[in-house]
């Protein structure tokens, strides 16, 4: 019985795997999962290597911070220049005078003047054509559209002390009287402008006169009370068409010769 025994022992001795050292087994589980070998420690980061990432880190953000401040400096100024929304308040009487007139709207009725002009047949590449159609895009643009821009800001200014404040009639940069005499004076330019084209094209009628008399009284009536035409839906459209776009066309026709074209 004791042999069988001793034979059961030195069997079961026999089959076992030899153990290995615990320090073995923590490096091969650390090594698998990517970590330090067992033993070794972390590195500590320099305080000089830390100081100069942090100062490049802030001026990268200084650097974007003042681009950021330039990109809306320039939005903020082109956009108070063309008398757009969003423009910075200003203080310069003149910019604020130019801004009422917004110019970005003086386009539509340069190019109608420019169109008409084309379309009328008797338009040449002479300096005389040339400048008889500058002297019309001045009267059209800058000193008609201008005097309907400003009296329109006028009339709503009310409005405007809600929906933008920092317009500059709201915002007192510019007082009401000093309103009122920028649009009586670029009224009285571009009529002066369009009897001056009549004389020069040797008009027998003021035609251009009479079409610049006409689409100023529209515009006054489409921005100033008692019918303020903007606030009666079809009619209003069709008065901001007439002035914006027939007006400036039939000016460029009748520009460069002395007659209405025929329409037939």
């Amino acid at each position: 019985m004791s042999g069988t025994k001793t034979a059961m022992v030195a069997q079961h001795t026999c089959c076992q795997l030899p153990r290995r050292p615990l320090t073995n087994g923590l490096r091969l589980r650390s090594a698998f999962a990517g970590k330090l070998v067992f033993g070794q420690l972390p590195k500590q980061r320099s305080s000089k290597g830390r100081a100069v990432r942090t100062e490049c880190a802030q001026k990268k953000k200084d650097v974007k911070g003042k681009a950021v401040e330039s990109k809306n400096f320039v939005k903020g100024n082109v956009a108070q220049i063309l008398g757009i929304r969003g423009g910075d308040k200003e203080t310069n009487i003149w910019k604020i005078r130019l801004q009422l007139t917004k110019p970005v709207t003086w386009i539509p009725l340069i190019w109608g003047v420019l169109c008409g002009a084309a379309a009328s047949g008797h338009f040449q590449w002479t300096p005389t054509d040339v400048a008889k159609s500058l002297t019309c895009m001045l009267m059209s643009g800058p000193l008609l559209t201008g005097y309907t821009q400003t009296i329109n800001d006028y009339y709503d200014k009310e409005i405007d002390a809600i929906n933008e404040p920092n317009r500059p009639i709201p915002s007192g940069a510019i007082s009401e009287p000093q309103v009122v005499a920028q649009f009586l004076t670029l009224l009285a330019g571009g009529l002066g402008v369009s009897y001056t084209l009549d004389r020069w094209a040797g008009h027998e009628f003021p035609t251009l006169l009479c079409l610049a008399t006409f689409g100023s009284f529209i515009s006054y009536i489409y921005s100033a009370p008692p019918l303020k035409l903007k606030q009666s839906g079809w009619i209003g459209n069709y008065a901001l068409g007439s002035s914006y776009i027939a007006l400036p066309w039939w000016a460029g026709q009748v520009g460069t010769h002395c007659c209405l074209p025929c329409p037939y």
